[in-house]
């Protein structure tokens, strides 16, 4: 039976180094390291040896080959920073590695109820020395700043002096990739050292971006307690402290203590840095790894799901929760990036990903954090505001395809800034949010405003065309179809943003004038303006095709050639990789779920049998080339009655990286993928929809499950939900009354009680 908290891979195989370096990551949401070894490979190995800071950049100029007007100048990038792993154990002018001597016993894992990944190593060296060695590493999710590597060492069958040499090294460059556009492919070499202190029982290395000139400072203090001489000493790019251990120390407890600060967050990262360094150094590790565990259990109290009778999928699906929970930014200054801070893949750009497929996981079961990625999409506004003016609109905000700053960063406009949708997927968060809290607060602090100016957007690229309000020149979710007239997904969800915008317009003029008024002041919305936003609503042009009884994915989709399926070989997928952009536009073919998503997220814009009929057309057209589409799929597979076809997509989801089944793990996690292995769950397999007055379930398990568990947060109560095949139990914890319609049915549960339904 698989141990659903550890997750482990024994392999020194270089493609499996690679890949276990992205699943072995330690991040915090502000810091995250790639999970390599301290004493380093081989140096014909390959490796992508990483650590990030969220959010923290460097400008680069984007080269066209031909530019038109309004195409971004400058792209942000994530930056590799100083790297804080080195650590070497010598004996007799013998280091240890595992590439050399002989491995009595090895074992490599990632405790994800603990938060620290760990290696168990027994060894002998070349000339018969042996050592146990247990190395944990974690990065605080208490102490944002701080990586933190604890070494236990036991000397087997020898007496001799045992030197660490530790060191931080300021000679990083990224990763670059110039076959794969979804990898960096320039600007390797980005960061460089300002200066280096090594003295006394500190290292800092201070660093700089060449055009950001944003600064980060890592500095670094250890714990030994059983040395008698530690000395540090510098070069020109790096830090080194050398611990000698006494002869007669049997076992050895060694803890470096790596603290990272930058200059967007912090105004001096020096003196903070050494600040915080003495302060979390003086913490045992034993006492760090405790408050890891507590902060994990109160996030599992919350977030765990329990599947009986599917124990491996049962792993994968907590392994994608606790990524998520590493990814996350804990602040406003930063979001999710679609590989976390586990890998270089995208560029460590934020895109819609957070909004449709991973903010339904923390609205319900950590709206906190939920809130704070929200409050980022507020913190960028004017800058999409500004972005708008720029695409030549009078008003509104065209918030940015791809950014970190939030600036656009796509150079590929058909697949970037074409894709208007993401106002509305990020309009569409906010309700969500304030349907499953009832935080009307929030609406009128920050809410409200994204709303009204994301409405705007497309009363500036739409029209009426006679009766019909049509929107043109955009691309949907489905990358290989572009510049399209009324895409349907782009329509309906901008046909929920102006329904909501009307809402909290009407909402805030009974309940709270003054926020009104402020708000008119600031953006000039007007009466008028938002009579113009329902008119436009009412009126939306969604397509649908008579013969085929479906809503058509835009005007032409169904007019074009369907793709040759059957004749493309398996080599040639991602067909990103292997055709002519051009050449896929001219058939119907699908990257991912486009219509088929737009009937999950606004399902009461059609009836069944026309989400049943787009299911059965578009599902066949679709290569699920990106790791967003499975999800989709397995959610409305169970919605119309294929479990079967919902399970299998559900597989795809849950074990996509630790399977490495895209076979691009290496460059990152697919963090967008694990928020849809949840919402496969939640809103697939239990059928949780939130709706304006009620919460509804609709319980469809697959038929390997015994029973599912999992708990939410909806306006302020707990609400656990048991699911068996013959009943479901739902418990309330809190004191708001609670609507919940089973199967149909509508039930009141009111403060801390329990309801039992039979099926």
């Amino acid at each position: 039976m698989e141990n659903e908290w550890i997750i482990s891979d024994n392999s020194l195989e270089e493609k499996d180094l690679l890949k276990n370096e992205s699943l072995f990551n330690v991040s915090n949401g502000y810091l995250g390291v790639r999970g390599n070894f301290e004493e380093k490979y081989p140096e014909n190995y390959k490796t992508i040896r990483g650590t990030y800071i969220n959010a923290f950049y460097e400008d680069a100029p984007i080269q066209y080959g031909e530019k038109a007007y309004a195409f971004p100048e400058t792209m942000q990038k994530i930056v590799n920073v100083t790297d804080s792993q080195d650590i070497d154990i010598i004996i007799n002018n013998e280091k240890f590695s595992v590439f050399q001597g002989t491995i009595k016993a090895f074992n490599r894992y990632v405790d994800i109820k603990k938060g620290c990944y760990i290696r168990e190593i027994q060894w002998v060296s070349p000339l018969g020395k042996e050592l146990k060695i247990k190395i944990t590493r974690m990065a605080s999710l208490k102490y944002l700043e701080l990586f933190v590597i604890n070494y236990e060492i036991e000397k087997v069958n020898f007496d001799e002096d045992i030197i660490i040499e530790s060191s931080i090294n300021g000679n990083v460059a990224n990763f670059t990739d110039e076959n794969d556009p979804r990898v960096g492919s320039d600007h390797a070499k980005i960061l460089s050292v300002k200066s280096i202190t090594a003295e006394k029982e500190v290292m800092q290395i201070v660093s700089e971006t060449a055009n950001s000139k944003n600064i980060v400072a890592v500095t670094t203090r250890h714990r030994c307690d059983a040395y008698n001489e530690l000395s540090v000493k510098n070069t020109e790019k790096s830090a080194v402290a050398i611990v000698r251990i006494a002869t007669g120390s049997k076992i050895i407890n060694f803890t470096k203590y790596n603290v990272y600060t930058d200059s967007r967050r912090h105004e001096n990262v020096e003196s903070f840095g050494f600040e915080i360094a003495e302060k979390l150094s003086s913490i045992p590790f034993e006492k760090l790894r405790e408050t890891q565990e507590e902060y994990l259990n109160k996030f599992w109290s919350l977030a765990d799901i329990n599947i009986v009778g599917d124990e491996k999928l049962h792993q994968g699906l907590k392994y994608n929760l606790y990524q998520l929970l590493q990814a996350v930014g804990k602040e406003e200054k930063s979001n999710i990036t679609a590989k976390g801070l586990s890998g270089e893949g995208y560029e460590g750009h934020y895109f819609w990903d957070t909004e449709i497929y991973i903010l339904p996981f923390f609205t319900l079961c950590y709206p906190e954090l939920a809130k704070g990625l929200l409050r980022y999409r507020y913190n960028i506004l004017d800058g999409a505001r500004e972005r708008a003016i720029e695409m030549g609109h009078k008003k509104g905000a065209a918030y940015p395809w791809r950014t970190i700053i939030g600036k656009e960063c796509s150079s590929y406009f058909p697949a970037g800034t074409a894709q208007y949708h993401i106002n509305g997927d990020i309009a569409y968060s906010y309700v969500q949010y304030y349907l499953a809290t009832g935080d009307f607060d929030f609406v009128k602090e920050f809410g409200a405003e994204v709303i009204f100016e994301t409405a705007r957007i497309w009363l500036e690229i739409g029209h009426f065309d006679k009766d019909l309000f049509k929107i043109d020149a955009v691309t949907g979710p489905d990358e290989y179809t572009a510049i399209v007239n009324n895409n349907y997904y782009t329509n309906v969800m901008a046909k929920y943003n102006l329904k909501w915008a009307v809402k909290f317009y009407n909402e805030l003029k009974g309940k709270d004038e003054k926020i009104l008024e402020s708000l008119s002041n600031k953006i000039g919305i007007t009466e008028e303006e938002v009579k113009n936003f329902e008119n436009a609503y009412i009126n939306m042009y969604l397509p649908y095709n008579e013969e085929l009884k479906i809503n058509a994915q835009d005007d032409t989709f169904l007019s074009k050639a369907v793709w040759d399926f059957e004749n493309t070989p398996k080599e040639n997928y991602p067909l990103l990789l292997n055709y002519h952009p051009l050449t896929i536009y001219r058939y119907q073919v699908l990257k991912q779920a486009d219509t088929v998503l737009a009937h999950f997220l606004v399902e009461d814009e059609a009836d069944f049998s026309t989400i049943k009929n787009s299911y059965d057309y578009y599902e066949k057209l679709t290569t699920h080339d990106s790791s967003l589409s499975c999800a989709a799929y397995s959610i409305m597979a169970s919605k119309v009655g294929y479990p079967s076809l919902a399970y299998k997509y559900f597989i795809e989801t849950a074990r996509l990286d630790l399977d490495d089944t895209h076979g691009n793990t290496k460059d990152g996690i697919h963090t967008a993928n694990m928020g849809g292995t949840w919402m496969s769950i939640v809103y697939g397999f239990a059928g949780l929809r939130i709706k304006e007055d009620y919460i509804s379930l609709s319980p469809k398990l697959p038929d390997i499950w015994n029973e599912l568990s999992f708990g939410f947060s909806y306006k302020g109560n707990h609400i656990k939900v048991y699911m068996k095949k013959d009943k479901t139990v739902i418990v309330s914890e809190g004191n708001s009354l609670i609507v919940l319609k089973l199967n149909k049915t509508l039930y009141e549960i009111t403060g801390d009680k329990k309801l039992e339904i039979v099926n």
